[in-house]
């Protein structure tokens, strides 16, 4: 009886250790996903300002004619 409560105890300290780098990694992966949204949403503003009629794209220099 002794040897299964040692055991099960092992295997509860395993899975909790398991858990732990489990929420580390969840948690390092949902920074990593603000980040990645915050650059996509700016990304998209600066693309916005770009194709506006008063914009960047207006700004830009027409091609030589040879084009």
């Amino acid at each position: 009886m002794e040897e299964r409560i040692s055991e099960l105890e092992s295997r509860v300290a395993f899975q909790e250790e398991m858990i732990d780098q489990l929420s580390d990694v969840i948690a390092n992966q949902d920074k990593m996903l603000m980040d990645l949204t915050r650059v996509v949403e700016i990304l998209n503003q600066k693309v916005n300002v770009a194709e506006s009629p008063d914009g960047g794209m207006d700004n830009i220099e027409a091609p030589p004619p040879h084009y």
